[in-house]
């Protein structure tokens, strides 16, 4: 078997591959491992036990996962607080906000309704290293925690976790919303209760779509990952701005008032200039991943922005973020991260700065976008290839070099063995798409001829 943990927690078909077997047994081993620290000791050594936030998005298999994490946690001796269905972010920021030891959110984010997945988040509401999930695993087959009588955990509602997070994210805000119109996709999922309470009550007016979740419509046909619902809906009815949440609400895309996409990048590069602006952007730079736009690098350059490029995954931006201290990160599928306000992406957060900066400078999100020049991208997925060969081989990095060279300071290459998958991913960008797809398509013939298995 290969490693159980992803790059975003344990995820597998609810009931399939993640059963109520496995969601307890990982609750008990996380038990162990995320409270073996000093904290942990000195509230046991007072008669005191570990305390950890557990949510979920609205998934209907949320309900017995849930039930079987808190029945691990409460068998190890945690008391467990239920938040019951909020967003991702959410989770994360009141692991932080109360002090617990640690936090597991259940949701498998933008995939379909019949997909879960469990997260864990340490003290201080971070996602775990790859070296503390490999712990949790390793875990998973040993003694567990097993106290008894009084040692044993309680669980109860944690009653006031949405207006916790609702004040939190209102307080992030200089300036009120009055005057814009937002039109609001929650995609069926954690963002349907909060998301249209913090805009209104922010001052915009709000229209709601995609908030009526039943526990098997989450992220279908709407959210970020089906925009088109979104973008109709913006035009018709003469909306300012259009915000697309996940089923978890750690992403945000939007839509400008003439149904235009807005992606991560260009929402970065429009958060990124308004912090530098207020002095806020520390060491003035952000961190984006490899897939970022080349058009994102560009409009940075112009404004005085270094950029730092991560792997592919938030995990990643966020480690970089916190190595050098950093205040803004994020992905181009609108995972953004601010860390003054934030442990993770947030997208009711990023939707929030995105029209309190239209709010601000009284213009369009259309017109605050055209700061960054989109370049035309083309990915290409090459399956059924040796993708432990790309790495150093000679005939397709000379292919590479060349058409790299053809391209010049127009458009740039990118080539990606899949992590989970027998597949590489071929990524070009040029000045116009024509080319990216011409460049594309030839590199995709050299890797499948090559590194054909």
């Amino acid at each position: 078997m290969g490693r159980l943990f992803g790059t975003d927690g344990v995820r597998g078909l609810a009931n399939g591959d993640l059963t109520a077997d496995l969601a307890l047994g990982l609750s008990q081993a996380a038990a162990l491992v995320l409270t073996s620290g000093r904290h942990a000791e000195e509230l046991r050594a007072a008669g005191k036990r570990p305390t950890a936030v557990v949510a979920r998005d609205p998934r209907v298999s949320g309900q017995f996962l849930t039930a079987a994490v808190s029945a691990g946690l409460a068998s190890s001796g945690i008391d467990v607080l239920d938040a019951g269905v909020i967003p991702t972010p959410a989770a994360a920021f009141l692991v932080s906000d109360i002090g617990a030891d640690f936090g597991v959110m259940i949701s498998a984010s933008h995939n379909p309704a019949p997909d879960n997945g469990i997260k864990f988040f340490s003290f201080g509401g971070t996602k775990l290293p790859d070296a503390v999930e490999d712990r949790i695993e390793q875990a998973l087959s040993g003694d567990k925690l097993a106290p008894t009588g009084a040692g044993v955990g309680r669980i109860r509602r944690f009653a006031d976790a949405e207006d916790r997070y609702v004040l939190h994210l209102l307080a992030t805000l200089d300036v009120s919303l009055a005057g814009l119109h937002v039109v609001i996709d929650c995609a069926h999922g954690a963002a349907a209760g909060i998301s249209p309470r913090v805009f209104a009550d922010a001052g915009a007016r709000v229209t709601v779509i995609g908030s009526d979740p039943d526990g098997l419509n989450i992220n279908d046909g709407v959210g970020s990952t089906h925009l088109e619902p979104l973008q109709a809906a913006v035009v018709e009815l003469g909306a300012d701005l259009g915000i697309a949440h996940d089923g978890d609400a750690d992403r945000c895309l939007a839509v400008d008032a003439q149904g235009a996409v807005i992606d991560g990048d260009q929402i970065m590069a429009i958060l990124a200039l308004s912090l530098k602006a207020k002095g806020a952007l520390i060491d003035d730079t952000l961190v984006a991943t490899v897939m970022s736009n080349l058009g994102l690098k560009r409009a940075m350059q112009q404004h005085g922005v270094h950029m730092i490029e991560t792997k592919v995954g938030d995990r990643y931006v966020l480690e970089a973020l916190a190595e050098h201290g950093l205040s803004l990160g994020g992905e181009q599928s609108g995972h953004i991260i601010f860390s003054e306000h934030a442990t993770t992406g947030d997208g009711i957060l990023t939707g929030l700065q995105l029209a309190a900066e239209m709010a601000r400078t009284g213009r369009s999100i259309a017109d605050l976008a055209a700061v960054m020049t989109v370049f035309p991208q083309v990915l290409i997925n090459v399956r059924g290839v040796d993708r432990s060969a790309l790495e150093g081989h000679e005939v397709v990095a000379a292919a590479v070099a060349d058409e790299e060279s053809a391209l010049g300071e127009s458009g740039r290459v990118l080539l990606r063995a899949s992590g989970t998958e027998p597949m590489v991913r071929v990524m070009v960008e040029a000045a116009d798409h024509h080319t990216a797809q011409a460049v594309a398509e030839r590199l995709a013939t050299v890797v499948r001829e090559q590194l054909a298995t």
